[in-house]
């Protein structure tokens, strides 16, 4: 004897077929972000694939953006951010950026993770984007409006840490 009743799928007519919005064919936009600790921005660029050149790019992006500062990033082990490719440039802009290695598979500890959260509860979580042109525009809404409101009480704890390795 079971405890739970069978389970009854009423929503639909026998016969009758749902149509359910599809995405179409698999289309991705990728995000390259740098969380500025002292402003609270993220610097950003987009790219239809993640790997090194895009990542390279992402890197000129931040130069041109803070072009007086040095910058200090927090790096996963990416494969794109381990490339000789992305090792040449990361040593060409050795005066200016310091990179702080994450030890493998510890996503917690990169601040920007919590920021990700964020845009993707914004942007993507329970959406159809029709096409990638209005994801992109969603991310830029999102970029435009949002970004600047975002703040988890942990933000000083990290930032307090930063500046002891600065």
């Amino acid at each position: 004897m079971s405890l739970h009743p069978p389970l009854r799928r009423c929503w639909m007519k026998r016969g009758q077929r749902k149509l359910i919005p599809g995405a179409g064919p698999s289309q991705y936009l990728h995000v390259f972000g740098a969380y500025d600790w002292a402003s609270g921005f993220v610097s950003y660029t987009t790219a239809i694939r993640k790997n090194t050149d895009s990542f390279v790019t992402f890197l000129e992006h931040l130069l041109r953006e803070y072009p007086h500062q040095k910058l200090i990033l927090v790096m996963d082990n990416a494969s794109y951010h381990r490339s000789a490719t992305a090792q040449a440039a990361l040593s060409l802009y050795a005066d200016r950026i310091l990179v702080l290695w994450l030890p493998t598979y510890s996503p917690f500890l990169n601040p920007i993770e919590r920021f990700w959260l964020h845009l993707k509860q914004f942007v993507v979580a329970n959406r159809l984007h029709r096409s990638l042109d209005e994801l992109y525009l969603s991310l830029v809404t999102f970029f435009e409006t949002q970004q600047n409101r975002w703040f988890h009480p942990d933000r000083l704890v990290f930032i307090d840490n930063f500046r002891l390795l600065a």
